[in-house]
């Protein structure tokens, strides 16, 4: 029973490692991307639109095979159609990193977007009339208001987020739910998978914990 649980904590360590890294580069990472799509420059809004079309519309289990496994093949057809002698591999764990955080940053981009574009025109044009300009206009006034009214929605991302740490697996990423898998097979018992619900559940609970927490310290904007 201890080694089961001692190899199940490894393996949910794992599983917010990779919560972590998705979380702490996929928050930035759609601001840029969020700008592009709302940008007045038709091509790079094109261009923006177009990638969180093919990101949001492709299953991610897709997306972490092509990641990992994408560069290797480019490699062997680049090899064999022009004598190149290229190899690149990469470890697991950073190609299930950078899938998940291109996918959820695409996520957050257009969640982004919509709390942006719920603020009534008329915010603007106020804040334009005070004297403040753009830039002070949308720290000072717009952004505060859109953090609040996106949080219901990161939140349900970030829940999923801790769900979808278990598609790793795919490419060999010993998380949570494969660890318990294996241990299910060599104990032919389903407690090893009960176990991985409970953890699961209690990372989405501190989740759901903490974004109750942000709103509660935001209701001052209600």
């Amino acid at each position: 029973m201890m080694n089961m649980l001692k190899a199940m904590l490894a393996g949910s360590a794992t599983s917010l490692e990779v919560f972590c890294f998705t979380l702490i580069f996929s928050v930035p990472l759609a601001l840029p991307l969020t700008a592009m799509r709302m940008s007045k420059n038709k091509a790079l809004s094109a261009a923006a639109q177009l990638f969180l079309l093919v990101i949001r519309g492709t299953p991610l289990m897709l997306q972490l095979l092509v990641v990992y496994f994408g560069p290797s093949l480019l490699c062997i057809w680049l090899n064999n159609n022009f004598g190149m002698n290229l190899r690149i591999t990469w470890p697991r764990f950073v190609a299930a990193n950078v899938a998940l955080i291109v996918n959820y940053a695409a996520y957050f981009a257009e969640i982004y977007r919509g709390g942006i574009a719920s603020i009534p025109v008329g915010q603007y044009e106020a804040a334009k009339v005070l004297g403040y300009t753009k830039w002070q206009t949308f720290l000072h006034i717009i952004l505060p208001q859109v953090v609040k009214r996106i949080m219901p929605a990161m939140g349900n991302e970030v829940i999923t987020l801790v769900k979808d740490t278990a598609l790793v697996q795919v490419i060999g990423v010993s998380e949570l739910l494969r660890v318990a898998q294996e241990t299910q097979s060599r104990l032919f018992s389903f407690m090893p998978l009960f176990i991985a619900g409970i953890f699961y559940l209690v990372m989405n609970w501190a989740v759901e914990a903490t974004f109750v927490h942000i709103e509660k310290k935001l209701s001052y904007y209600s």
